[in-house]
């Protein structure tokens, strides 16, 4: 009997704890054109109000952590990848793609690849093509774009579908916390 008394109260602190947290499903998209083998440095996109709020720096310094542990190194002049990011606090319609598993695709992808963009297409294996997805049915959208700075294409993209309240004093932590989960589905690792 004593330990039924102990047990109920941990166990309602589990389902709580479980129930007040949220749980941000990410997903990514890529292209293929991107030779993600190859890019060491990478840097943000200016921000055009860069005192503006906290949380652009909780999302530049999630990635920023998270692009480091993976090898990457921040270099403000001419980086090999751009940066940028793009919270939407309503209702938005938004395209990815349904494509390989990203990670797969890197395994199988050569090392090197300087190719046009029509020798691309025509190099495309059977499973690489881009089948359309709307996402529609969401409160807000965090994305984040990952731009090949010599190209000046978006050779991957993120997102989480949440609502954030700008104006909430945990505004800084759920970007946080989103922004990780999103940057996880960018899987590339590079030795510098």
């Amino acid at each position: 009997m004593k330990q039924l008394k102990f047990l109920i109260p941990a166990i309602v602190l589990v389902i709580a704890s479980c129930v007040s947290q949220k749980d941000y499903i990410a997903d990514s998209d890529f292209n293929y054109s991107g030779n993600f083998k190859r890019y060491k440095t990478f840097g943000f996109v200016n921000n055009p109000f860069p005192d503006s709020t906290a949380y652009f720096t909780a999302i530049e310094r999630t990635i920023s952590s998270r692009l480091g542990s993976q090898g990457f190194r921040l270099q403000d002049e001419k980086p090999d990848l751009l940066i940028n990011y793009k919270i939407f606090t309503d209702e938005v319609k938004y395209r990815g793609y349904d494509q390989p598993n990203f990670d797969f695709w890197l395994q199988r992808k050569p090392e090197i690849v300087e190719l046009t963009e029509e020798q691309e297409k025509e190099n495309r294996e059977k499973d690489e093509h881009y089948n359309r997805v709307k996402y529609t049915e969401n409160n807000g959208l965090l994305v984040i774009f990952v731009i090949d700075n010599k190209k000046g294409n978006t050779i991957w993209q993120g997102y989480t579908a949440a609502y954030f309240d700008l104006f909430s004093p945990d505004v800084s932590t759920e970007l946080t916390k989103a922004t990780y989960r999103v940057m996880d589905q960018f899987r590339v690792l590079t030795r510098n």
